[in-house]
């Protein structure tokens, strides 16, 4: 298996939350209400599986043994263009987060927010998860060898064997931080 295969995965799952996205925003539109449980789940779901599990694995194994090759200008140029959208997702997120709040205690205008964010990342994620799949996975894997794509697909599975460990740390050691 290269190790681009668990990352397109990955990206059939969030493809998936994105169609729920959608109907979403066509529920808000009709009935003007936000369901605030789904929003939280939702921004539960990108911040832990989009961000820090896919966007981690690409960022911190992937992006960083490309940055160690001699990358064609354009594969430099499309990384670049990548590793802004997750910083543009991220925000896009923390932003989606905070009208839900506003709109959970009582902020009505706060909802025209919440459907922004949920139409920007329903936007965003088609093209930055078609500009991946078609324009740089393959290509890139030119730059490594068997032996470094095996090390890296490892890595990848030691990453997500780690994840859920490392999500319940921090919630954890938030909380004890409360005293």
């Amino acid at each position: 298996m290269k190790p681009i295969g668990p990352l397109m995965w990955e990206h059939r799952l969030i493809e998936k939350m994105v169609h729920i996205f959608n109907r979403e925003i066509k529920r808000i539109s009709e009935l003007n209400k936000i369901n605030t449980i789904f929003i939280e789940s939702a921004v539960d779901f990108f911040r832990t599986y989009a961000d820090r599990t896919h966007h981690g694995k690409e960022e911190d194994i992937l992006f960083r043994a490309l940055a160690k090759k001699n990358l064609s200008p354009e594969h430099d140029r499309i990384m670049k263009e990548l590793v802004d959208e997750h910083i543009h997702a991220r925000k896009t997120v923390g932003k989606l987060f905070e009208a839900n709040t506003k709109y959970f205690m009582g902020d009505d205008n706060s909802s025209q927010e919440v459907l922004r964010c949920l139409k920007a990342l329903s936007d965003l994620y088609p093209r930055h998860i078609e500009k991946e799949d078609r324009h740089f996975f393959f290509p890139i894997l030119d730059y490594f060898t068997k032996r470094e794509q095996d090390a890296m697909l490892q890595e990848f599975w030691d990453f997500d064997r780690n994840m859920i460990h490392e999500k319940y740390k921090i919630l954890v050691d938030q909380y004890e931080r409360e005293k």
